[in-house]
Order: C-alpha cells, then structure tokens, then sequence
C-alpha cells in the first residue's frame, strides 16, 4: 500500500478522518448519520438550503431516520451541513449520493452525478477518497467521474481514491437499514476498494467486494431489473387473469407456499420509486450502446407500464355497473405515495391513474395522510391538489374509489361500508365484497351474474 492510502486507511480505522456526503435525500441523509455514528465528524452537502437548515436545526426530515439522533448529533458535533462545495478541501472522505433520473427519451439524465463532480473537482486534493453511490449505468466512474476529476492532473489509485458502492435504501423497511444492509464495494484499484471498504466497514455491519467498479454498478441494476421483470410477469398474469375470471391474489398466495423453486411477487397499478421504473432502463440504454438488443427487459417495461391503463379501464367497467360513465363521476384515489406507509411520491404510478382519469372527465381528487399536496408541475392533471380531509361518510361522497397505495392507516372497511363501487389493485380489502372490484381478479358475485346474464 502507498504511503498516501496507508496515511488515508489510517486516519478512517482511527475515526479521524472527516467525512462528507454529497446529497441529503433518501439515500444520503441516513448514511450521513450511520458514519457520524460510528464516530466521523460528517458534513453534509446539498444546494436545497431547507435540508442544510434542518439539520443545523437538529432536525429530520426523513421518515427512516430519527430526529432524536440528528439532534444528538448535531449538538455532538458530529454532523452538520453546508451548501458551499469548498469544504470539499476539509474532507477526508466523499460519498456521493445525488439524483440520477431518465430523460423524456428514456436516456439516462447524469447531469446531477456530473454537477456534483465538477464542484468536487474544483476543489479536489491528494489523499481524499471519493464514492459514488448514485445508481448508473456499468462504466460510469470510470468513463464519466474518473476523467473529470483527473483533469486538472492528479492520478486515481495514486494522488486520490474513487470507487462505487451502490445505495440499497428501502424506504419504510422497518427491519433493514443503512448499516445492517450488506454493502457492495468495488474500487478503480485495489487500494481505491480497501480504503472505500474500511470507511464502509467502520458504520455498515457486512462489506461484499467485488472486482471492480463496473460490476458493482452492474449489481445494482440485476437487482432492480430483477424486480422489475418478475413484477412484469406478475402484471401480465394478472391481466391474464381477469381475462379467465381468476383470482390472481389468491394463485399467488398458494403458489408461495412452496418451499424451493419460487419468490412471490403481487401485481399492481404500476411502478414506482426512485430505482425500480428508471434502473432497467439504464441497464437497456447501456446494452443498446454495446449493440445488444434487451428485449425481454423492455417487454417488462412495457407491461409494466400499461397497467395505470388498465386500472383505468377497471374504474369504467365499475362505474358501468352501477350505470354510470367515467367522464363526470367523482372518483377518490386512496394513496399517491409509491409505496405503503412512506411519504414518497416519485415516480408513483397514482399519478398517471390520476392523469388517466382527469384526461377521460373524470372529477378526480385524492387522500393520502403522508402526501398532504400535489403540485400542478407533479402530475398530469396540471392543477394543484390537497388531499381530502376524511370525515364520518367522506367515502360515501364519491362515485368510485381507486386504491393506489395501501397505507395501514386507512380504514377499509368504512370503504367497503360507505363506497357505492372500490377498485382494488392491491387486494387491501379481504374478505371479497360485492362492491369491490380486484385487479386481476373475477368482478364481485353480482357483477358477475350481471355479466353472465343471470
């Protein structure tokens, strides 16, 4: 090992090397606090002033992480925050942890992973480790961050260190998080991969090395894509499904009971989130640079897609049997965050069924007690909305309910009291009503004596 890694290496293995993490969301914010925890006077570094403040207030404002240790923290002096890139100087260590979302074109948009790196190359000095954690496509550190950050001539594995560790943040997860998450290494050179391997170590219980970069970048999208495809499948079997009146909720549930040999994934109204609908897409975008047509992820993408579609046209077959049409009934989406019981709202497939419906005349509004407002600029629909204040018969009041997203919180079974028609596309309401209508499943009995003529 160089004396310049075995000075960096350390300084990480005694804690006194300080820390900094480009990027205060999701991802970066939790891992700030686990390496401020395991005893680094860690800065945060992000251009939105609000999250700079929170934290200088001692405050959270990520569900997953506990105020009461960034408070702790903070008062420790042991995390802080700025907006100003040129503490890059102070720093010992950088983990980068900043947006990477599609274009309209579904190409992968790097202008943030870019961005951060200029800042950081401007200020870049020997002995700092630099780690991307952002989500990207197989060959971004080294043909995108390496030669930006050689340019004004220091060497990677000599003059300073870089590697990428893909983030695995699961939002809401109540039993994993930031430091009881295996974490995938892999650095430009050996030492870049030991020194980024010991700062890991140091918060995160279990460090997984892999050979380099590009792998590790690799494993990231097997991961997401791997998700995708299934819940492609699921999808298509699904609508599969509702074509052959069954119930695809229950084939799953007595599928998984076999021990070997199967996971269980569950259909829904689309993707959603900050990796599941975008990483395929990096990974398909990369293989058609390399000239390898990705059909069988694309076909996914494609299914998986078409669903807010499809729940639309399960509102309208709802609506028809009660004899009423979609345009100027008032519909009620339960749910807009992505995912149950967090307050993220990206890439929610709630906002193309909102968009869907408001585009056929639909009068649509939502409730959700996590999302409290969507902005004209979020959905299709181009207006602001709030989420309905619930009251004693507010379900009542609606034509149709659409359950997006299934938040423990809500009271189902007032739905199923109140609601003249529920469509369900998460199979939340058990046992079957005669009001409900299930994604992927038979209409309730009298909707089905009514189609077979009975």
């Amino acid at each position: 090992m160089s004396v310049l890694a075995a000075s960096l290496l350390e300084k990480i293995e005694s804690r006194r090397a300080r820390a900094g993490v480009v990027g205060l969301g999701y991802v970066g914010l939790p891992l700030a606090v686990e390496l401020a925890k395991a005893g680094f006077h860690t800065t945060g570094i992000d251009l939105d002033a609000r999250k700079v403040d929170a934290i200088a207030a001692g405050r959270s404002y990520i569900p997953d992480v506990d105020p009461a240790d960034v408070l702790r923290l903070r008062d420790a002096g042991k995390l802080d925050a700025t907006t100003d890139f040129s503490i890059v100087k102070e720093l010992d260590t950088i983990n980068i942890c900043v947006p990477t979302p599609l274009r309209k074109t579904k190409d992968p948009d790097m202008s943030y992973i870019v961005s951060a790196v200029e800042s950081i190359a401007e200020h870049l000095h020997p002995r700092l480790l630099i780690i991307l954690e952002s989500t990207t496509y197989p060959g971004t550190t080294d043909e995108v961050v390496q030669p930006l950050l050689e340019a004004k001539g220091l060497k990677v594995g000599v003059d300073f260190f870089l590697a990428f560790s893909p983030e695995r943040v699961d939002p809401g997860n109540p039993t994993f998080h930031t430091h009881n998450v295996p974490k995938v290494v892999g650095g430009v050179t050996p030492e870049c991969f030991r020194l980024a391997a010991a700062l890991y170590g140091s918060a995160i219980q279990t460090i997984v090395g892999v050979s380099s970069t590009r792998v590790a970048e690799m494993v990231k999208l097997l991961e997401n894509t791997f998700r995708a495809v299934n819940i492609g499948l699921v999808n298509e079997l699904a609508l599969m499904c509702d074509r052959m009146q069954i119930d695809v909720w229950e084939v799953v549930d007595a599928a998984r009971t076999k021990p070997f040999g199967f996971m269980a994934f569950y259909p829904g109204p689309g993707l959603g989130g900050h990796c599941i609908p975008i990483d395929p897409f990096y990974l398909s975008w990369k293989a058609k640079q390399s000239g390898f047509d990705p059909r069988f992820i694309e076909l996914a993408g494609h299914i998986n897609a078409s669903m807010p579609h499809y729940v639309v046209e399960k509102v309208a077959d709802a609506l028809n049997t009660r004899r009423k049409s979609l345009n100027g009934s008032r519909v009620l989406v339960v749910g807009v965050a992505y995912k149950r019981d967090i307050d993220d709202l990206r890439e929610s497939p709630a906002l193309d069924v909102m968009g869907l419906l408001d585009a056929k005349g639909a009068e649509v509004s939502y409730v959700d007690p996590y999302v409290h407002a969507i902005s004209a600029r979020d959905w299709p629909g181009a207006r602001d909305l709030r989420s309905v204040e619930l009251g004693p018969q507010t379900f009542g009041q609606f034509d149709c309910l659409v359950i997006v997203t299934d938040h423990k919180v809500f009271d189902y079974a007032a739905m199923v009291a109140q609601a003249d028609a529920i469509v369900d596309t998460r199979n939340a309401i058990r046992p079957n009503a005669p009001n409900v209508f299930k994604l992927g499943a038979p209409g309730p009995p009298k909707d089905r004596e009514r189609l077979a003529g009975v």
